[in-house]
């Protein structure tokens, strides 16, 4: 391959990878406009990738891949739901119970791999779908009209958050929950009610941001195949700024930062004669994060102003 063509594949994969970051980031999105931090997307997402590949597998339930997608995203919303009976209903401590229900997440999909596969899972998914015409351009065909329908449902769903939250009445009562919950209530907002099904999109979504990790981007499951994804797309909202396109553009730079690792072995750099370590390009995404959570840290203006604060109706 020349240098163009790895430039062009380079490109297609960004794309590809920075799907599962979409989607659980954008959820989480909703979760924290309403004032509630979800800090178990990993455990959740951990859920919807054994869900989706289970149901897909021969020897699974043999189900078709939009039907895996579906039972990742109830199995996802199943534990938001749980999120917020613990967060909203019982008032717990958010990041405590955030990683409490992460931890869940790896334990019992672990369980459940061993006692129902006893080996590693492989399903093929969703294959690349060419858009007419727009396929066929050059360049530009190759990289954003030859994917699959998870990675097009995914840029899609960007603008359609964007709206939802701006220019829609439920999109001005998240706003309004995460801003000022009280004055929210005050005037005839159900705050539990908006904070639930918040949790319960963040839910689904960080459960489809698994399925689409396992049956769209590698046909496989393995435990722990997230590697710290979940945490990361808590980050990609505050690097967001809670903003989806700012979102959009976080995930496109982590989904670099993430196949780093695999284009400077294939393009064979080295640093003073010696080849770069495999290992030491593995730490970028967590390097990154560790920036852009002091970086967001700058923004603290942007930021909900009851995020994980509980409300109680009739206290200020």
């Amino acid at each position: 391959m020349n240098f163009g063509e790895i430039l062009v594949e380079a490109l297609t994969l960004t794309l590809l990878y920075a799907t599962p970051y979409l989607y659980s980031a954008l959820g989480e999105l909703f979760v924290q406009r309403s004032g509630v931090l979800n800090l178990g997307v990993e455990g959740m997402m951990l859920m919807g990738a054994f869900t989706a590949i289970f149901a897909i597998a021969p020897a699974g339930l043999g189900a078709a891949p939009l039907m895996g997608v579906l039972l990742a995203a109830a199995v996802g919303a199943l534990m938001g739901l749980a999120a917020a009976v613990v967060n909203v209903t019982l008032q717990a401590e958010q990041g405590i119970s955030g990683i409490g229900f992460s931890l869940f997440g790896l334990g019992l999909s672990s369980l459940l791999f061993k006692v129902l596969a006893g080996g590693v899972i492989v399903a093929s998914g969703f294959e690349p779908i060419h858009i007419p015409l727009l396929s066929d351009m050059p360049i530009i065909g190759r990289i954003f009209f030859q994917q699959n329908l998870m990675v097009y449902a995914a840029f899609a769903l960007v603008p359609i958050s964007a709206w939802v939250i701006n220019r829609t009445k439920w999109g001005l009562q998240i706003r309004a929950v995460g801003q000022n919950p009280a004055a929210a209530d005050t005037m005839g907002v159900n705050v539990v009610r908006v904070r639930y099904t918040t949790l319960l999109l963040g839910g689904a979504l960080a459960g489809i941001a698994g399925a689409s990790l396992s049956i769209a981007l590698t046909g496989i499951f393995q435990e722990n195949m997230t590697e710290g994804r979940g945490f990361i797309a808590v980050a990609l909202v505050y690097f967001g700024g809670w903003s989806p396109w700012r979102v959009m553009l976080g995930a496109l730079l982590f989904s670099i930062a993430n196949n780093l690792q695999i284009w400077v072995q294939i393009l064979e750099v080295q640093i003073g004669g010696q080849p770069i370590p495999p290992n030491l390009l593995i730490m970028v995404p967590y390097i990154l994060t560790i920036a852009v959570l002091i970086f967001a840290r700058q923004r603290k203006r942007l930021e909900p102003a009851a995020l994980t604060k509980p409300f109680q109706r009739g206290e200020n």
